[in-house]
């Protein structure tokens, strides 16, 4: 199943980008490497809005951006606005966080899909989603203990909400998704897979410059100044590269939002290899189990979600 292949592409690369964006952030400021993310990114997608709208080179492949007026673009500025707070949420909490320690708790975010489908939409779990719930809360308790041996007390520390909140914001996404790119016979409103991440990205540029000019440039000399790395560059790499596949994989017949959510989770084992082996976190043992107990979990919420 070619959706299924993508989908694990993805979760790699999205483990790339995890790290990448980790060694951007070190001791640098954090709005302007998200700005110049959204920026870069918005180069590699700007050529093919362009050439889809004035030319017919690109008709009919994978990289055509569909068109639509502002019915159709207010739903993909409202997507932009919950992707960018997570990301602004994630980013501060990554910079301050073990990799070890941020990479697991992100890898919870679809047992929070489920737990919003539940109390929002009503929806049932079954036996294999409910032990894939109560694995993930498991190991969420057993990471604060490791935690608190880097002296990271889960209950207190702002930066551990932060990344809690940029997982629950990630898990709203997921959902929205669906609903942008699911066909209107199936309740969605089919929009074109290209044209909702090539113009969310613009989106996210223009909000970012907004927030760079009027909250960090009046104060950036009283604030942790900025200082150009070129892993900032691979981390839009990686990171629309990672979206365009699970865009795609989603746009494939019989693709499964659950499944696929699921797997790019698993970007957080290449995520952990990099936090072991390049920044030479600590504790590697105990969060190992820790990590095993979150994937143990994913692979319960997958078999009961197929």
């Amino acid at each position: 199943m070619a959706w299924l292949i993508l989908a694990f592409m993805s979760a790699a690369l999205l483990g790339c980008y995890d790290s990448f964006k980790k060694q951007a952030l070190r001791e640098n400021a954090v709005l302007p490497v998200l700005f110049l993310n959204t920026l870069f990114s918005s180069l590699i997608f700007l050529p093919l809005i362009i050439l889809s709208a004035t030319t017919n080179l690109l008709d009919g492949s994978m990289f055509q951006v569909g068109s639509g007026g502002w019915e159709a673009h207010k739903y993909i500025v409202l997507k932009g606005i919950i992707v960018l707070s997570s990301w602004v949420l994630g980013y501060f909490g990554m910079k301050h966080l073990p990799l070890t320690i941020a990479g697991p708790i992100n890898a919870t975010r679809p047992v929070m899909v489920l737990v919003g489908a539940l109390l929002v939409f009503g929806e049932r779990l079954n036996g294999w989603q409910w032990i894939g719930v109560i694995l993930a809360v498991a190991s969420f308790l057993m990471l604060s203990r490791s935690g608190k041996k880097e002296g990271i007390d889960f209950k207190h520390d702002h930066w551990i909400w932060m990344i809690v909140g940029a997982a629950a914001l990630g898990a709203v996404s997921g959902l929205y998704d669906k609903y942008l790119m699911a066909p209107a016979a199936e309740g969605g409103l089919g929009l074109d897979r290209m044209m909702v991440q090539s113009w969310y990205t613009i989106y996210q540029c223009l909000m970012m410059l907004a927030m760079l000019l009027f909250l960090w440039w009046p104060r950036h000399h009283e604030t942790t100044p900025f200082h150009w790395h070129w892993s900032i560059i691979f981390v839009s790499i990686f990171l629309s590269t990672a979206d365009f596949m699970y865009f795609y994989s989603l746009s494939l017949p019989d693709a499964m939002i659950s499944i696929v959510s699921m797997i790019r989770r698993g970007s957080v084992v290449v995520s952990f290899l990099f936090g072991a082996v390049f920044f030479h976190e600590k504790n590697l043992k105990a969060k190992a189990v820790d990590l095993a107990l979150v994937l143990l979990g994913m692979i319960f919420l997958a078999i009961g979600s197929s």
